[in-house]
């Protein structure tokens, strides 16, 4: 959609003075609503509008006195890895009728408040709805009943509603993600993760029941994150006859020396007939035909309990600020909306076209419409379910096509969690498209000594939890050795190349492209996956890996803060990963609450320290116990973790202290998030099918041969989709010297960072979200995979 001609490019000149805004959170908590509630205070503040926190959600709003509270800046400090929400929510029975909500005009009005900020579920944004329609009537009726003079009715004339979905379950059309799923995802694959090791010590089968009663996004996920045998959901019920299919799955896959078998199971699963589908009832099938030694795990308020992920945090304090700005740009004529994600950019939708969306996809299903279900419920969900099927249900060798070419799959470049989910999407993928699959050990060094051996479609059980690289990786450059690689390739009769890794794997393909010219065998189509902690791969807005590496950083921040609890004020600087990249630094600090991020991409010198010392030894005075900082690994020669560690302590004397934390290899470590996993199953398959595609394409007279430009690609994460660019054509983007792209989105996030941390500074807003619709906030070749 093109930008407005009138869209205000700094939020300078979007005041808040004079205006009052209220925000609560309603219905079921959510993890990363207290971010969403902080991000709302702060930009409220900062653009000197008065916010009020309404406590107890709607009942707090109909009940009034200490429940509606003016917020300060230090009200919301410490927030942000709290779960739940610190200002209290309830289901409201008085806010349904109508005197209920006319308790609750008045409420708002005797403070002055218009502008009302409501983080909840489609329940809750729908009676927010209500109730801004209702607004007029409501002060009508308050005059008439002589609780406000008629002065109040011109001067509060309209009340503005902007909604943030918070909701473990990611049932709201419109939105990619939902505040507290990505946390609820963790908890699932922590428990998920746990079980497996006693079920593999036992030969069991576990049967784990995971919520949803109307949505079965985190049983499908899960089920994809872990690879779960079989998953049960409400939006898409069993074939009739399923039961001996399952059976015969577990009992295969027991055969093929695997010693357990995970059953996940959406709370509100259904057959075909909306007969709920229960843990108990398949326990029962299971040991009645199959003899299996078989346990139920309900994981119940797990899910929604624990410390919001990094990604919750990062989602809520950036739709935060959003519904801030979407208040103040906000006329009486703007429709209600809801603040939401699409791909990894912000974008606002009227909020009653989302919540109808919502509403039809539960009735396609009470109409045994489930084919249309999973339409409704998005692209994301639909490929999720695409790609589960793809890859746990195996077709038999008579079904699968034919197609008689070899695809070689390595790693390349430093280990980043979430490769091997990657390789084992692409092996059962290229398996299931007729290739034979071959796994290259070491990368480019196993490559040319030979390391190179067929893979099948049971080697890479179990992978998707595993950290690290399974095949093993190096950073070994193909140029020295393409004699030997191309020899290796017309041994094994290689006809393509899925390269995952970091920037050592882009640079192998350019590598590769140029030796062309010399060999034939390296004319073959090639795709690289960007697989790399630090997010650094041109061509593409997120890497396999970050986001794990983000979630260990900000537990360790967030154990680091904690130690300081309880003694005199304290600074920590922490050394961050990345080489000369800032994406971890500035997420993981936006993330984690720091209070500066100091990054080669954003130079700074001895002023800027000093400034940052002050401020920081300013707020100490007044507020805050404990500060953060970030350092960036490269991020300035002279100006290094020691120094800053030096000059801190020396200008916080009397103030504060210091203590310092280089992080290291702790950030490539550990089982990867659930994000890591699903990110790197979908991308890896879509590389797969694009591999066929250009193998069919490319066949000629008995052999492959490739040479254009579009048959070496990487596979991108861009704005709102999944984009195969040519690597040549990257060569433009790329800053060689420092292994960064030349333009990183993620730069726009640091303003936002510094303002939640009380900085003066310009906030850009061009780039925010614009009004758009439902039906049409996807491009067509969206795969919305950003968001799992």
């Amino acid at each position: 959609m093109a930008q407005s001609e009138s869209k205000k490019i700094f939020f300078e000149n979007l005041s808040g003075a004079g205006k009052a805004i209220a925000v609560l959170t309603s219905g079921g908590d959510a993890q990363g609503m207290n971010a969403a509630v902080r991000a709302v205070v702060r930009m409220g503040l900062y653009v000197g509008a008065k916010v009020y926190f309404i406590r107890e959600g709607y009942q707090g709003m109909v009940d009034g006195g200490e429940n509606i509270t003016e917020a300060t800046w230090e009200s919301v400090s410490s927030m942000l890895q709290v779960g739940g929400t610190v200002i209290g929510s309830a289901r409201c029975k008085d806010f349904r009728s109508h005197e209920g909500r006319l308790k609750a005009a008045l409420n708002l009005v005797k403070l002055g408040i218009t502008n009302l900020c409501v983080i909840g579920g489609d329940g809750s944004l729908t009676g927010a709805n209500l109730f801004r329609e209702e607004w007029s009537g409501l002060l009508a009726e308050l005059v008439e009943q002589g609780s406000i003079e008629q002065q109040s009715v011109q001067t509060y004339s309209a009340l503005h509603i902007v909604g943030m979905v918070g909701s473990i379950d990611n049932d709201f059309c419109g939105t990619d993600m939902t505040i507290g799923t990505d946390s609820a995802l963790h908890r699932i694959i922590e428990v998920v993760d746990a079980i497996m090791t006693t079920a593999q010590s036992h030969q069991r089968t576990f049967v784990l029941e995971v919520m949803g009663r109307h949505c079965g996004y985190l049983a499908l996920v899960s089920a994809l994150a872990c690879g779960a045998d079989w998953v049960l959901i409400p939006e898409m019920p069993p074939e009739d006859g399923w039961e001996e299919k399952m059976c015969q799955k577990l009992s295969a896959n027991r055969a093929g020396m695997k010693r357990l078998n995970i059953i996940i199971v959406a709370e509100g699963a259904i057959d075909r007939n909306n007969k709920p589908i229960t843990t108990e009832c398949i326990k029962d099938l299971v040991v009645k035909c199959l003899g299996f030694d078989t346990r139920v795990t309900i994981l119940g308020h797990v899910q929604r309990g624990g410390t919001p992920s990094a990604f919750d945090r990062i989602l809520a304090s950036r739709m935060g600020v959003e519904a801030v700005l979407a208040l103040l740009e906000t006329t009486a004529n703007t429709p209600a909306c809801v603040v939401s994600l699409c791909g990894n950019q912000s974008v606002r939708l009227p909020l009653m076209e989302c919540v109808q969306m919502t509403q039809e996809v539960q009735k396609a299903m009470d109409g045994k419409k489930f084919e249309e279900a999973v339409k409704l419920r998005g692209r994301s969900f639909e490929n999720n379910l695409k790609t589960y099927k793809l890859l746990a249900h195996r077709k038999p060798e008579s079904e699968l096509p034919t197609s008689n070419f070899n695809v070689a799959v390595l790693n390349v470049g430093a280990p980043a969690a979430g490769m091997n989910a990657a390789v084992r999407s692409a092996v059962r993928v290229g398996i299931s498209e007729g290739h034979k699959m071959f796994a290259v050990n070491d990368g480019f060094e196993g490559f040319y000594k030979g390391q190179i051996k067929e893979i099948k479609w049971a080697d890479v059980g179990g992978w998707t939890g595993q950290g690290g690289s399974l095949l093993g990786t190096k950073r070994t450059l193909p140029a020295k050795h393409v004699g030997k690689i191309a020899e290796q390739m017309r041994t094994h009769n290689i006809n393509a190349l899925l390269v995952i890794g970091g920037f050592e794997a882009f640079l192998s393909l350019l590598e590769l492209l140029t030796a062309r010219g010399k060999y034939d065998e390296f004319c073959v189509p090639m795709i690289m996956v960007p697989a790399t902690v630090s997010n650094n791969i041109p061509g593409s807005d997120l890497s396999i890996g970050a986001d794990t590496a983000l979630d260990a950083i900000t537990t360790t921040c967030d154990r680091i803060k904690q130690s300081a609890s309880g003694t005199k004020r304290r600074v920590f600087i922490i050394e961050t990963m990345g080489g000369y990249c800032g994406y971890l630094a500035t997420v993981a600090g936006l993330a984690a609450g720091a209070d500066a991020a100091y990054i080669y991409e954003e130079p700074f010198d001895i002023r800027d320290l000093q400034a940052n010392v002050e401020h920081l030894t300013e707020k100490m005075k007044t507020s805050i116990q404990r500060g953060l900082v970030l350092r960036n690994e490269n991020s300035n020669d002279n100006y290094t973790t020691d120094f800053i560690y030096q000059l801190y302590t020396e200008e916080g004397k009397g103030v504060f202290d210091c203590r310092k934390n280089v992080l290291g290899h702790m950030q490539q470590g550990g089982a990867p998030s659930p994000f890591d996993r699903n990110f790197g199953t979908k991308i890896s398959a879509k590389a797969m099918q694009w591999v066929t595609k250009k193998l069919v394409e490319t066949f000629r007279q008995g052999r492959v041969f490739a040479n254009t430009e579009d048959s070496c690609c990487l596979l991108g994460m861009r704005r709102r989709a999944l984009i195969f660019q040519p690597v040549v054509q990257l060569k433009g983007e790329t800053d060689f010297v420092h292994r960064i792209p030349k333009e990183q989105w993620w730069l726009k996030l640091r303003p936002l960072m510094k303002i939640l941390a009380k900085y003066k500074t310009s906030y850009d807003v061009s780039d925010s979200g614009q009004l758009e619709h439902v039906v049409h906030n996807r491009p067509k070749d969206s795969d919305a995979s950003v968001a799992m």
